[in-house]
């Protein structure tokens, strides 16, 4: 057994320790946990997480709704769209960074599916702060994945408010991606124009390019997940609730 590959040898044994009848759900919930499926924000997701639970599912539907009002139904939701300031749902970021919670700190896999899910109902700072903290009492030291993953939650909440739908940080660059629709309201918005006034004023580290009708902020060096942490919470601050 030594000379398969890892995956391979973590399959074998969660067939060993579930051999019983009824432990389909178990084995399928390992096999998820080792392609990744717990990665929820890193770059070894698999997607299969999509396919996990009504909560997912509810997710997706209304994201779904959300843009169907704003392209082939806009005219109808004309009044309701003017209304609203969120013009990004979620965010997705990619990263090569080591962002997961190790099975060696976290053993069991329903507990760490459970954990990851929690974590993306984490409302603010201070209910992650609470978190951080109940993990650190329960399984020891947090380990630097586990940190750069709360740094990740908070990341994305701000990249969601300033309107990017994707972030990748890769070989410390960071690529933010705004609206995949260039016809959005987005794009005339005071969120938008505080964005470009901050890159023209407020630092000297990130940049705007325009790739055929599409925009996107470009920025660097950003080492590591704190180190984006504190970029977008500055640009967050000056856009999102000026001085």
């Amino acid at each position: 057994m030594s000379t398969l590959p890892s995956d391979s040898r973590k399959r074998l044994q969660t067939l060993e320790q579930h051999s019983e009848l009824g432990s389909g759900f178990q084995i399928a919930m390992r096999d998820l946990d080792i392609r990744g499926a717990g990665n929820l924000l890193g770059g070894e997701q698999s997607g299969f997480m999509a396919e996990i639970g009504f909560e997912m599912y509810q997710k997706i539907l209304d994201e779904s709704i959300r843009e169907l009002k704003r392209t082939e139904f806009k005219d109808l939701f004309k009044e309701e769209i003017s209304k609203q300031d969120d013009f990004v749902h979620d965010c997705t970021i990619d990263t090569d960074l080591e962002i997961l919670i190790p099975d060696e700190y976290v053993e069991n896999i329903t507990e760490r599916l459970s954990l990851y899910q929690r974590l993306d109902n984490c409302e603010n700072d201070e209910e992650l702060q609470a978190m951080h903290d109940e993990l650190a009492d329960r399984f020891g030291p947090v380990p630097p994945q586990v940190d750069d993953l709360f740094e990740t939650v908070k990341c994305r909440k701000l990249a969601i408010d300033l309107g990017f739908e994707k972030m990748s940080l890769k070989t410390e660059t960071l690529r933010c991606h705004f609206i995949n629709r260039p016809d959005s309201p987005y794009f005339e918005s005071d969120i938008f124009q505080k964005i470009i006034e901050y890159l023209q004023i407020k630092t000297n580290k990130a940049r705007l390019k325009q790739t055929g009708k599409l925009f996107l902020l470009i920025a660097d060096p950003i080492p590591s997940m704190k180190e984006l942490h504190e970029f977008l919470k500055d640009m967050h601050a000056f856009v999102i609730h000026p001085v």
